[in-house]
């Protein structure tokens, strides 16, 4: 989700709810605690220079049960953010404490937010070797097998 579409959704909401992909919500007395741009520079195992930038919220719970973050408080950092800091429309991540800090995408779904989780990739499967696709093996092929198609044991 990008930063432009959290404003378009935010001001139709009674409350800003934060869901885990395994159904748990957020304690709603959460705090966003950071909205900032995070800029990463690397290279790629095929030797590609890559640049990703995203806009970070950081997610906290802390003991003051009876905080609540409204639709309106949140707008406004993103507002103070993009003036002080010039963040642009970018693809929204979001940090929150589980057993480390994780790292999430952002989707949308009725009424609350959802954080989706992250997963990696080689971003260059072609320089590492790794095969398009599953490939497809033939058991006679395999020589060091126990089991060949006409031995009976399956």
């Amino acid at each position: 989700m990008k930063l432009s579409e959290i404003k378009e959704i935010l001001p139709t909401l009674q409350n800003v709810e934060f869901q885990l992909e395994n159904g748990t919500f957020v304690p709603e007395h959460f705090h966003v605690t950071e909205v900032g741009v995070v800029t990463k520079r690397y290279i790629d195992c095929g030797g590609t220079i890559r640049n990703e930038q995203v806009v970070n919220f950081q997610l906290w719970d802390a003991n003051d049960f009876e905080h609540r973050l409204k639709p309106s408080k949140l707008l406004n950092i993103i507002k103070l953010s993009e003036e002080k800091l010039g963040i642009e429309d970018a693809e929204i991540e979001v940090e929150y404490q589980g057993e480390t800090i994780g790292k999430f995408d952002l989707d949308f779904k009725t009424n609350h937010f959802v954080l989706k989780n992250k997963q990696t990739a080689c971003l260059a499967e072609d320089a590492c070797g790794i095969p398009v696709g599953k490939q497809r093996v033939k058991l006679s092929d395999l020589n060091n097998s126990c089991c060949t198609p006409d031995s009976g044991c399956c």
